[in-house]
């Protein structure tokens, strides 16, 4: 097959002189420009490669087996000869085969077996923009497992894309030479919409554009939508308009659809005739469809993103990135000159983000998490990565494999794959669905576990909100008829269903009684998602709480409402809210509890306060994560355990919550006073008796004294006192009484209480009972002036201050001048130092 020039050929050269000095190479290449198709066959036959093979990595099924047989088809071969490929379910390799190419998990799978690679001289990663999971893994594996293992034969990696931040590659890989390809096959105009608002009806302006694309230009056309749903509402908008035109046919592509009908899309249209492609982003790149002349860009993207807090994954739809809308573009220029409508405006378009966030940051990482535990590693900052795994979505990850059984802890704290866990991470499956399969094989279960697990990995079968998996397994099974459009469906999982048999082996070391019962449909599905196992709220209600703390809830009339318990296998809610919908599930026996699920079930002494009836709530609990089977009262309260909890109260309540008395406030300020003017650092004699403090201290000052509080009432009969006190030790209660007394004897003999509540403390005295003192008071050996408060007879303020001589000096006067006609019984001599205070009563 002769082959046609394409961009990429002028800088071959370039490439294989970087690869022949170098282990790393970054290329990058528009769409268009040839690089799946051409670098392969020629670096085929370089000196460095040997009779090495070369690995080139796709992210998709369907553009791996298109490329294999594009590659081969140039070679004048049939696929299986020097060009092959390998994904799961499917492989076509033969004996001279030269280059495979891979699904990215395959190659993680094949890193795992073989982390050398032995025969393997050049790992392609091809369209790495799309920064899939297993590409990055991939990569991470291949940079440690040569470096371990590859000393005389470097494995080389070269790294293609068309929309890449090339740089921050070619610094991971060592600082690896970039090579550039300029320029598409063909040119692509761009038609730009109104400006983009995501609350507009989506369908009829995609189903408007298309239409005004048919009308304007020529060639079949490819759309891009977010979802399956929305392809089966345009395709069901566009029916309607183009159902009586001659030569035009409507076209779904997506990932769930079989391989036949996802080639059937790409292939050509018959000689004067149109195609109109409905696709999801599985055709933003390495396919070819052929005849397509016009992209309609609906502009959005739906990706997963796992939330760590509610350990879920949910799909978000949002505005695609500046790359990929650059990699849709160039779908329109791969066979001739094009054009692509964009649903938003050119100003939106410089607004969009530079490159989709890599799937590794907003992904569930338990499967990769299992595969780095395989791998021999315990924390991902032992690989180079582009983008760490976030550690949240770890920890998560390692939970939830704990969970399966699949990993322990050491006494040293390493995690260690258990025999459970290497026999999931052997399986080419989430490790969800791994563990169902391994306990269904365990238990006599294959079959159903087979069942479950095609049915989980595939599209919804059922078109109603239905949410049975008993429902979904009728119809996998033919018990049930299905709807016409059903039909299609139920073949995928049926191919599936085969696949899963595979790899599951038939003997049963405990084998269940009845292994036809339904309750064994929960029982899988309980092993699977244990966070998710959930118990109804009310009778007859729709609302249930899941196991991991969550709300849920059933679609309104749903048949599975009568079940009190629910194994949830799919759930689904928008991102910040607080309840979720449940999609699918089945009755759960709680009755497993006692047998085969007795592992999940916890049994918790639970002691805390009921704020309700103020008083210590004791209960024993079996708990399913957060959710309680059944309970009893604890009869015996650990004394501990019954101060802390008391504890925890007054914390939260405050000291407000002890029986204070005006007495012990003003013995906590007069400690506090002493403990300010005789800091000694360490040494200090006097305690800190804050609040603060003594809120942080409980357990030493309070916690011996509530060994028999049971009731709010009890707190109320502390001698608070008595805790208190015990803090100052002799000899140092009596020095507070000489440093700090609680009354002070005045001119007049008497002795007036102190009020240290404030700072410095107050001496309320009548001003009278001063007379003859012309000094200030001081207390704590002469350092602490009282602040005098000096009252009428009526004992109202007259004045207040610290310097008592200069209130007689130049204050006296004008008060006397007021108070004698005011109080005339009582004495306002004009010299206040000679005369004599009137004799305390």
């Amino acid at each position: 097959m002769a082959r046609p020039p394409l961009p990429v050929d002028a800088i071959i050269p370039a490439l294989k002189g970087a690869l022949r000095t170098r282990d790393e190479a970054v290329l990058e290449a528009p769409p268009g420009a040839g690089k799946t198709t051409r670098v392969p066959l020629e670096l085929l036959g370089e000196d460095w490669l040997g009779a090495q093979k070369i690995v080139l990595l796709e992210p998709r099924r369907l553009a791996a087996r298109a490329a294999a047989e594009y590659l081969a088809s140039v070679l004048g071969e049939a696929v299986g000869g020097t060009v092959g490929y390998r994904m799961r379910h499917d492989t076509q390799v033969g004996p001279s085969t030269r280059i495979e190419v891979l699904t990215e998990g395959v190659l993680t799978r094949a890193l795992q077996n073989d982390p050398a690679l032995e025969g393997v001289g050049l790992v392609i990663f091809d369209e790495f923009h799309e920064r899939s999971l297993h590409a990055d893994l991939g990569l991470a594996l291949s940079l440690q497992g040569r470096a371990l293992f590859r000393d005389t034969r470097p494995l080389k990696l070269l790294v293609m894309s068309a929309t890449l931040d090339g740089a921050r590659v070619s610094t991971l890989l060592d600082e690896a030479p970039i090579i550039r390809s300029s320029g598409r096959t063909h040119p692509v105009g761009v038609v730009y919409g109104t400006a983009w608002d995501l609350s507009r009806d989506l369908e009829r302006e995609v189903c408007r554009t298309v239409l005004r694309a048919l009308a304007e230009q020529e060639g079949s056309v490819l759309v891009f939508l977010p979802g399956q749903a929305e392809i089966r509402r345009v395709h069901e908008g566009l029916a309607g308009e183009i159902g009586s035109r001659p030569g035009v046919t409507l076209m779904p592509l997506y990932g769930d659809l079989t391989l036949e009908t996802q080639r059937r899309a790409i292939e050509p249209a018959p000689t004067g005739q149109r195609k109109i492609v409905l696709a999801t982003a599985i055709a933003e790149t390495s396919l070819t469809i052929e005849g397509i002349r016009v992209v309609v860009d609906a502009g959005l993207s739906r990706l997963p993103v796992f939330d760590p807090a509610t350990g879920m994954t949910r799909l978000h739809t949002r505005r695609l990135s500046r790359a990929a809308s650059v990699q849709r573009m160039g779908r329109a220029g791969r066979v001739a000159s094009g054009v692509c409508y964009r649903l938003w405006s050119a100003n939106q378009q410089d607004r969009l983000s530079l490159y989709t966030p890599p799937e590794i940051l907003q992904a569930d990482l338990g499967d990769l998490t299992l595969q780095l535990l395989h791998w021999g590693v315990q924390d991902p900052a032992e690989l180079q990565w582009l983008d760490a795994p976030p550690s949240g979505a770890w920890t998560q990850a390692v939970a939830l494999l704990e969970r399966l059984g699949a990993v322990s802890r050491g006494e040293d704290g390493r995690l260690r794959l258990t025999t459970h866990g290497n026999a999931m991470g052997a399986l080419p499956v989430h490790p969800r669905l791994a563990h169902l399969l391994l306990l269904g094989q365990h238990h006599g279960l294959s079959q159903l576990a087979c069942e479950l697990a095609a049915i989980l990995s595939g599209r919804e079968p059922l078109p109603r909100g239905e949410a049975d998996m008993g429902a979904r397994l009728a119809l996998l099974r033919g018990t049930q008829p299905a709807e016409r459009t059903a039909r299609g469906l139920l073949q995928g999982l049926s191919r599936e269903l085969r696949r899963f048999r595979r790899l599951c082996r038939s003997d049963a070391h405990e084998p269940v009684e009845d292994p036809e019962h339904p309750r064994w449909i929960g029982f899988l599905l309980a092993c699977a998602y244990p966070e998710r196992i959930a118990l109804r709220r009310a009778e007859g209600g729709t609302d249930y709480r899941l196991s991991n703390g969550r709300a849920a809830r059933l679609s309104r009339d749903d048949p599975l409402q009568r079940s009190p318990w629910l194994a949830v296998a799919r759930i689904g809610g928008r991102q910040g809210a607080t309840q979720d919908r449940i999609f699918v599930a089945a009755e759960l026996d709680p009755a497993l509890f006692d047998g085969p699920l007795a592992h999940q079930v916890r049994v918790v002494e639970r002691v805390e306060w009921d704020h309700r009836e103020g008083r210590l709530h004791a209960e024993r609990q079996h708990r399913i994560g957060n959710l309680i089977r059944a309970r009893g009262a604890l009869q015996t309260v650990p004394v501990e355990t019954r101060r802390r909890v008391v504890l925890e109260l007054i914390r939260d309540r405050g000291l407000g919550l002890l029986p204070w008395t005006a007495e012990l406030r003003q013995w906590q300020a007069r400690v506090m006073l002493l403990r300010r003017t005789f800091d000694e650092g360490p040494a200090c004699p006097w305690p800190q008796l804050s609040d603060a403090r003594l809120l942080a201290t409980l357990e030493d000052w309070l916690g011996p004294y509530l060994d028999r509080v049971g009731h709010i009432n009890h707190l109320a009969e502390l001698n608070l006192a008595n805790c208190l006190h015990a803090l100052l030790p002799w000899p140092w209660p009596r020095e507070l009484e000489r440093l700090a007394p609680p009354r002070y004897t005045v001119p007049s003999g008497a002795r007036v209480r102190i009020d240290y509540n404030e700072t410095p403390p107050i001496l309320a005295v009548r001003l009278q009972e001063m007379f003859g003192c012309r000094e200030t008071p001081r207390i704590a050996q002469g350092q602490v002036p009282l602040k005098l408060h000096l009252l009428s007879p009526a004992r109202r303020p007259l004045q207040i201050t610290q310097d008592l001589d200069g209130f007689w000096r130049s204050g006296y006067a004008q008060v006397r001048k007021e108070m004698r006609g005011r109080y005339p019984k009582h004495h306002w001599p004009e010299d206040p130092l000679s005369a004599s205070p009137p004799r305390a009563r």
